[in-house]
């Protein structure tokens, strides 16, 4: 089912993944991934395949082949990600919708490390909030829920009281087992993965007002 206006949601508060859901970044992660799985004899389409809303760190732990260290060719990554921009922009109404929100009700909680999802967000012309959780905020990334908890946290909230914006399986699954409420937005999935979900295809259409208590309203 598609997330419509005639079904308002009410929250605490809105937790946000960054790449996939408000900027797009495929093109610079699959390039990235291709181009080293290349050199090191690795198959880069099944690592591609994994590695979207993963920590790099993780997902180099899976792939890295014997010989290299996970730590050095993660940290060599994370630097091209950095250097590379190209094609990053916000996904349609991001930006309108993020401004509308009341502030210390919203969140951003990424895989990216807080350099790059800095990076990121300035290249898409969106402003980082002043509760942004990354990869270095977390002991075990997506799709473990602590990242999706430490955010609601932060802002003063459960998360089993928030709504959590995602693309990536891994994502999903870590929103879920946070309690939180979920929508997805179909950058990523399939058709047939959204069917039973709340979904969005972007931010164009959504409203964000205020209910009693300074509850967030989504319609």
């Amino acid at each position: 089912m598609s997330f419509v206006p005639r079904r308002p949601v009410e929250a605490d508060a809105l937790l946000f993944d960054m790449d996939g859901t408000l900027l797009l970044s495929h093109a610079v992660v699959e390039r990235i991934w291709r181009r080293w799985a290349a050199a090191n004899g690795v198959d880069g389409e099944e690592i591609i395949a994994s590695a979207h809303g993963v920590r790099m760190i993780d997902t180099m732990r899976r792939f890295c082949p014997p010989g290299l260290s996970p730590e050095v060719e993660a940290a060599r990554l994370d630097q091209e990600e950095r250097e590379d921009t190209d094609g990053i922009v916000a996904i349609a109404g991001a930006a309108d919708f993020l401004r509308s929100l009341p502030e210390g009700r919203w969140a951003i909680v990424t895989s990216a490390d807080p350099i790059l999802a800095d990076i990121r967000l300035r290249a898409a012309g969106l402003t980082p909030p002043p509760v942004l959780i990354t990869a270095h905020d977390v002991t075990r990334g997506k799709p473990d829920p602590q990242g999706y908890r430490e955010g609601a946290r932060r802002l003063g909230f459960a998360a089993e009281n928030c709504v959590v914006f995602e693309d990536a399986p891994a994502g999903i699954a870590a929103g879920e087992a946070a309690g939180a409420h979920v929508v997805v937005l179909s950058t990523l999935l399939k058709p047939e993965a959204l069917q039973g979900r709340d979904w969005i295809a972007d931010y164009s259409r959504l409203v964000a007002t205020s209910a009693d208590g300074g509850r967030v309203v989504i319609s």
